[in-house]
């Protein structure tokens, strides 16, 4: 889903999207001229890989979004929320789903055998 951000409430709005399994609800509203704040959290669940042996598992995605969006450069922002700059004056929630996505699937993962797994791990490919 894409919306202008000119178009963006002043009033916070209901907001839900679905991408693959996982999906987006929370709200958004502009909080000023160049903010839109999102409120939401992030729900679904994911293929993910662990980082020890490779191996993909599925894992329940549950995580708060809080930040905000401008339309143009910030600097010196005083806000303790994340200010994510968009392009082309649109807000694109679908891009946003996937690019939470990819900072949790960035981390480290460990499946449950490799946790229970103490010895020392080396492995070649």
């Amino acid at each position: 889903m894409k919306i202008e951000f000119k178009k963006a409430p002043q009033t916070p709005k209901e907001l839900e999207v679905e991408v693959n399994s996982v999906k987006i609800e929370g709200t958004f509203c502009k909080i000023s001229q160049s903010l839109v704040k999102i409120d939401a959290m992030l729900i679904g669940n994911t293929d993910i890989d662990c980082c020890r042996c490779g191996i993909t598992d599925n894992i329940e995605v549950n995580e708060k979004l809080d930040f905000l969006l401008s339309d143009r450069i910030i600097k010196n922002d005083q806000s303790e929320d994340l200010v994510i700059e968009i392009e082309d004056g649109l807000i694109d929630f679908d891009a946003l789903i996937q690019s939470e996505l990819e900072a949790i699937k960035s981390d480290y993962h460990i499946c449950e055998q490799c946790s229970k797994d103490n010895g020392d791990f080396e492995k070649e490919f």
